[in-house]
């Protein structure tokens, strides 16, 4: 893998034939990061949530929030020094200067991508079974090649397609919260039981769900991997990051808080559909519509991460660490068809013939590790440098340092409890 600084010389200055197509803006990056951060996870952890902290969830929420963000900091400082489609596996290698090292992230970027997208694939087939009577192998089949299929379309076709997919299912979020605080007593005026005692029993339950509400927050990273396909990463990147990480903190908020006045913390924890029946019980409307909005909640997931997988693979490939078919473009979609298409057919294979439960848990503790590793990357380029580059975004050498430790205490009480 080459040095940053000549990846972004090969972007920029000496272009192969047919290269990636820069035409991504600020709005399509948001939408793209919401969609996969948001996803279906809020859609069942409002429960689990409310289960472990009661009242406390929404505090729990946006400790979660600004636990996370030094490293989408990091994210953004690294992703406009490297603005490449093999974001993770770059910064590591350059921070470790080691290329074996840089690889094997960028391979552990892949897997979760596919596993996530595999896992969230079965859970769209549940949804969609509700209201088509299909076998479920039938519906996985077809869900994923058709998400894979709008994958190879074209990025701002895909991502334009996700973007409205976003569009509706943040839509259903916002419905929910405005319900409940115009419509259910107490939701202003009962704001400050969401504020801690210092009674220390009461903080084990918010530690726990600050963890659930940490793994509700994975998604955001993968902004970085469309960077080669953006106008202006250095100057887009950064606000994008932010933004993502912003809009959703305060969506989930909202939402945790109003459920938990809807329902009360015994009754939202013992749900098996949180949103679905919180939604019914705010707007009178069937549960079924909350279903078809989780059901396009999931396939958007299914397509941001096939979406990711394939650009991580294409820079691999690029720098040489994997064979070089899978950097080839198509000359009309611009898009990496081959990785493409292998990641869906991954997708597709390990939802038919492998159980799932539990590779959603470990694919977040790897996100997580992977998360150490990039800021601890970007301490140790600091480190080397007596000034940063010219025009890249800049945070505090303290930044990385406070993600590595944050996310490394993440992974230590979630592997204690």
């Amino acid at each position: 893998m080459s040095k940053p600084s000549e990846k972004i010389a090969d972007y920029s200055g000496t272009e192969p034939e047919v290269t990636l197509r820069r035409s991504l803006t600020l709005w399509h990056a948001l939408l793209y990061g919401l969609g996969i951060t948001i996803g279906a996870g809020i859609y069942v952890l409002v429960g689990p949530m409310a289960a472990a902290a009661g009242y406390n969830a929404p505090f729990a929420v946006m400790v979660a929030a600004l636990l996370m963000a030094p490293t989408a900091a990091s994210l953004a400082e690294l992703a406009t020094r490297m603005p490449v489609a093999a974001g993770e596996a770059a910064y590591v290698e350059e921070g470790f200067r080691s290329p074996r090292f840089g690889t094997a992230i960028g391979l552990l970027v892949i897997a979760i991508a596919i596993t996530t997208s595999a896992t969230i694939s079965v859970g769209s087939a549940d949804y969609i079974r509700v209201f088509v009577d299909l076998p479920a192998p039938l519906i996985v089949a077809a869900v994923a090649v058709t998400m894979g299929a709008i994958a190879a379309w074209g990025i701002v076709e895909s991502i334009t397609f996700a973007g409205v997919m976003t569009v509706i299912e943040t839509a259903g979020l916002l419905l929910i919260a405005a319900a409940g605080f115009l419509f259910e007593p107490g939701a202003v005026s009962r704001l400050p039981e969401a504020v801690p005692s210092l009674d220390p029993s009461r903080w084990n339950g918010i530690v726990m769900a600050g963890m659930l509400a940490v793994f509700a927050f994975i998604g955001f990273e993968g902004i970085v991997n469309i960077a080669e396909e953006m106008h202006e990463p250095r100057r887009d990147l950064p606000r994008a990051i932010g933004l993502t990480l912003a809009v959703t903190a305060a969506l989930y908020i909202a939402v945790v808080w109003v459920s938990l006045v809807a329902l009360g913390p015994e009754t939202l924890g013992a749900t098996k559909a949180p949103l679905a029946t919180v939604f019914e019980r705010l707007t009178g409307l069937p549960p079924s519509v909350m279903a078809l909005i989780a059901i396009v909640a999931t396939l958007n997931g299914i397509i941001a991460s096939i979406i990711l997988a394939a650009r991580v693979a294409y820079g691999l490939a690029r720098s040489g660490e994997l064979p070089a078919p899978l950097a080839a473009l198509s000359a009309t979609t611009r898009t990496p068809l081959l990785a493409t298409l292998i990641a869906t057919a991954l997708v597709l294979a390990l939802a038919l013939t492998v159980p799932l439960e539990g590779l959603a848990d470990l694919s977040s503790e790897l996100t997580l590790a992977m998360f150490a590793s990039v800021n601890l990357a970007l301490v140790l380029i600091k480190s080397r440098e007596t000034a940063p580059p010219p025009g890249v975004f800049v945070t505090p050498r303290f930044v990385p340092l406070l993600g590595f430790v944050a996310t490394l205490a993440f992974l230590v009480v979630n592997f204690a409890q």
